[in-house]
Formats: C-alpha cells, sequence, structure tokens
C-alpha cells in the first residue's frame, strides 16, 4: 500500500451530514485524500472521478458499478458501502476485477431487530388492538374485547431467518424468556445451541407459534414463501411481524387473512412504498403499520459511517476487513 489513498466519497449532502460525522471524515482523512460527489446517480461525474480512486464509498442511489463504468477504475481495489445492500449497484464485474468489497449493514441489524421486538410486545399483549379501540371512542368494555393477551415469557416466537438482524432479535428475545425456534436452511445445530434456540422447518414454526418474525433475505427461494397456505397454518390469534422486506410475502394473501380478524400482524416493509392512502391496510384495527423506518436511528446512521471508516482503516492496515462480501457470500444475502 502506498503513502495514503484517494477515497471517493459518493453521497448527498444531506446524506453525508447523516451517516459522516466530523470524527468519521476525520479518521477517513488521515487516511489520504477524500474527494466527495454530491450526486450517487450521475454516472458521467462518477467516470470522471474513477481513475485516480483507490477506494469508493458509495451510498444510496448508487450508480450501477458495470464493466463499462469500471473500465475507467484502474486503481479501484476497494467498495465501502455506506449502507446495508449492495445488490442494486455492484455487478459481476466487481468480483471478475478483484475489488474487495465491504459494507455498513451490520449498523442496521440492532435498531431493526428492536423494533421488531416492539413489535412482537406490541402484539403479544394486544396493544395496538386496545389503542385503536380507545382513540375511536369504544367503550371501556368494549376496548378490553380482544383476543386474550400473552407474555413473552415462554411464548414461541418463531424466527424465520438467522440473518444479522435475526440474530439480534433472538438474542432478545431469548434473553427475555422466550421459546425460540428458527427456520434457516443455513442455520447448524452447532450456532442453533449456541444462539439458545431449536431448529424447526416451516410448517411446524407456523403451526405452532405465537408470534412469526420474519427475518430472511431476498432471494429467489424466499419470493412469497409465507403465502396462503403458511398463513392458514398460523393459529388463532397469532401474529406476523415482517421488518424485513414484503418480498417474503403474498401480501395479497395476507390482506385476506388479516380482513378475517383471525391473526395480526405489525408491518414496516410493503410491496408499494410509500403504502397508498388508500391502502385497505390502514383501516384494519389489527395491524401494526409503520413507514419502513425500523433502521431510521440516528445512531445507526452515524454507526454506518464509523463502520466504514473502520473497514478503511483495516484496508489501508492490511488487516483482514470484518464486514467483507465475497461473491458467494452476497448471492445469499438481501
Amino acid at each position: 500500500m502506498r503513502d495514503g489513498v484517494r477515497m471517493l466519497l459518493v453521497a448527498t449532502p444531506s446524506f453525508r451530514s447523516m451517516v459522516f460525522s466530523d470524527e468519521s471524515v476525520a479518521r477517513l482523512e488521515k487516511l489520504g485524500e477524500l474527494v466527495m460527489l454530491d450526486d450517487p446517480g450521475d454516472a458521467e461525474a462518477l467516470v470522471d472521478a474513477l481513475p485516480e480512486t483507490d477506494v469508493l464509498i458509495p451510498s444510496w442511489g448508487a450508480t450501477p458499478l458495470t464493466a463499462e463504468v469500471l473500465a475507467h477504475a484502474p486503481r479501484l481495489r476497494l467498495i465501502a458501502y455506506s449502507a446495508s445492500s449492495v445488490k442494486h449497484f455492484v455487478t459481476d464485474e466487481v468480483f471478475r476485477r478483484g475489488i474487495r468489497l465491504t459494507q455498513a449493514g451490520q449498523a442496521m441489524a440492532r435498531p431493526v431487530a428492536e423494533v421488531s421486538l416492539a413489535f412482537t410486545l406490541m402484539m403479544l399483549h394486544r396493544i395496538h388492538r386496545f389503542d385503536r379501540a380507545m382513540h375511536s371512542g369504544a367503550a371501556w368494555v368494549g376496548a378490553i374485547d380482544t383476543p386474550p393477551q400473552h407474555g413473552i415469557t415462554g411464548s414461541r416466537i418463531g424466527v424465520v431467518g438467522a440473518s444479522r438482524t435475526g440474530v439480534e432479535y433472538i438474542a432478545m428475545v431469548v434473553a427475555l424468556g422466550a421459546d425460540v425456534v428458527v427456520y434457516d436452511p443455513y442455520l447448524t445445530e452447532e450456532r442453533a445451541t449456541e444462539l439458545g434456540v431449536r431448529r424447526m422447518d416451516l410448517d411446524e414454526l407456523l403451526r405452532t407459534s405465537r408470534v412469526v418474525a420474519l427475518h430472511a433475505p431476498t432471494l429467489p427461494e424466499t419470493r412469497q414463501m409465507i403465502g396462503t397456505r403458511e398463513l392458514a397454518l398460523m393459529p388463532d390469534g397469532s401474529a406476523l411481524v415482517n421488518t424485513a422486506r414484503s418480498w417474503l410475502v403474498d401480501s395479497d394473501a395476507l390482506l385476506a387473512e388479516l380482513r378475517t380478524g383471525r391473526i395480526d400482524a405489525a408491518l414496516d416493509v410493503f410491496d408499494e412504498e410509500p403504502l397508498p392512502l388508500d391502502s385497505p391496510l390502514r383501516g384494519l384495527p389489527n395491524v401494526v403499520l409503520t413507514p419502513h423506518r425500523a433502521a431510521g436511528t440516528v445512531e445507526c446512521y452515524l454507526e454506518m459511517g464509523t463502520i466504514v471508516a473502520s473497514e478503511i482503516e483495516r484496508y489501508v492496515a492490511g488487516s483482514p476487513l470484518q464486514y467483507e462480501l465475497t461473491e458467494a457470500g452476497l448471492a445469499r444475502m438481501a
């Protein structure tokens, strides 16, 4: 590694101020020259800046790194994405050229897991139903007319996907005394024991869990993995929590099931975002809706910048990257 590297940070000013604290910027500037571009979608500006770039730091809305774009990047050796999923801009050409790849998605795992836990507790204690009834002017007796309430201790919580976020969520619900079962084809028996959970096939998990929390990645095999048949397996009074991706659920089937009032749901993700004002989901008393903000904490955004700075420091020092993505690993991620 020669003295200093040239880093290209491509992010809107608002994103930069949200993610890269003065401390993170100062850490990067100690490593070499830090150049900034304000428009992640401006392919022409990116191509003009790439020839002298050693480390690319993209952000939301990044320009796809096609063979044509990367032909202008002879010195590029590391891409350090300042958010989570890289699939919208990373191409096979990145790996063909031997360019290393890392990202800051770990920062999102904890806050998303916290929201998933909050949803879980709401579903078990029927807080959402009480809140809707009280706000609507229901009589006191009418407001408490809900399915039975449950505590989390001893309740079976089914987790679909032992992803980064899934593992954070598992740690929380295990610590609170839940009986946690997990469906994940990649979860080994040894790892399940470490996490304090039991592996279970999807059908049995759905049949026996009071709350099912989705934390699986968006892969071809997970497309609408929760459909009409799967939802029908869930017990009366159970609940579905989705802070992952709507990709995992047949949304029409879920709406039909929710309209019966038989199960509840808490959703942070939708097929169409923003969720239309006339969406039938908005009028259902057994559904909690949030506008895809599970990872939207101040701390999460700043941690993304910290992770990027740390990964580039490791790269410059010749140390292993903590969150490096390989081509094979990327194929199993959202």
